[in-house]
């Protein structure tokens, strides 16, 4: 039996009779007479009830008839999903990031995204606040750090790197701490999202410290953390990428590179649906081309002027 002939069989029982049929579709009665007797021959029952003036669907019939309508609606749905999957990202793409990614990296991935999409517009809100992506009708967002167990589909970017620094003023007044349990004696800048406490993970090879000294500052913002670090209030943990511009220019240094922290993963996230349309599908492989490149930046930034080491 082909799909050719379920769409007949469906058309006729939908229309409640041949001669309809054949007007909907373009051809004869006789001809859809003939596909109904070969798709009864085939199943070895009858679908239909004929009479002069009447068609009516016999029990088998209708059964045949609910399982062809949801065999085409999916034959339909797999068309329309490799049409979109093929065509030109287009429409208004409504994206949601925390404010200090969304100016490390979002703003300017979006401006590389529109220009080679002409077709698609970006409405982006930069926020702390959890958007419920689906009831305040958002395609995407980028979110740091662990997910909350939801139904969104989580595609990961990548980590942000992070490490301690310092301004070479307070290094001068201070000293350079030489090992992890040496920051106790230092002034601190901590950064803490809302009822999260304060501290610092520092490791080294199999060695594990934890800081827990009461922070000189403690802030809820990177860029926060930056100007404190810059204003030589102390030393500061930053993701890579806010400090590498500050330590390409002179005005940081790290400190304690042999000691790492823990890592924040990257995520594009966004509802489950039967496809991803490709305005969405484009700019989340954008992002996990992107993401490598701008992490290796700050790396390389942070690595290539690392001064104060322990």
């Amino acid at each position: 039996m082909t799909l050719a002939q379920l769409e007949i069989f469906v058309k006729v029982v939908q229309s409640g009779s041949f001669t309809r049929a054949a007007e909907l579709l373009g051809t004869n009665k006789g001809y859809l007479s003939r596909v109904l007797a070969q798709i009864e021959a085939e199943l070895g029952a009858k679908l239909l009830e004929r009479t002069t003036r009447t068609l009516s669907v016999t029990e088998t019939g209708r059964e045949v008839f609910e399982r062809s309508v949801g065999i085409l609606a999916a034959v339909e749905e797999t068309r329309r999903v490799a049409q979109h999957a093929q065509s030109e990202p287009r429409g208004q793409l409504r994206l949601t990031c925390g404010v200090e990614f969304g100016m490390l990296a979002v703003t300017g991935w979006v401006q590389e995204f529109l220009a080679r999409f002409p077709m698609v517009s970006c409405d982006v809100e930069y926020t702390s606040r959890v958007i419920d992506l689906v009831h305040e009708g958002f395609d995407l967002a980028i979110r740091i750090g662990p997910l909350p167990e939801s139904r969104l589909v989580a595609r990961k970017l990548g980590e942000l790197e992070y490490g301690l620094f310092a301004c070479p003023r307070y290094l001068q007044r201070h000293g350079v701490p030489q090992s992890a349990d040496q920051l106790d004696a230092h002034s601190l800048i901590m950064f803490s999202a809302g009822s999260h406490r304060a501290g610092w993970t520092l490791a080294q090879a199999r060695q594990q410290l934890s800081i827990d000294t009461v922070p000189r500052l403690r802030v809820n913002n990177s860029f926060a953390v930056r100007d404190a670090v810059l204003g030589s209030l102390g030393i500061g943990r930053l993701p890579l990428m806010v400090a590498g511009p500050e330590v390409e220019a002179g005005r940081l240094v790290r400190v304690l590179a042999d000691w790492h922290t823990p890592t924040a993963e990257v995520h594009a996230v966004y509802p489950s649906s039967r496809y991803l349309a490709p305005k969405v599908r484009s700019f989340i492989d954008f992002a996990a081309e992107s993401f490598p490149r701008l992490a290796e930046r700050a790396r390389r930034s942070v690595a290539a002027n690392c001064q104060a080491s322990g």
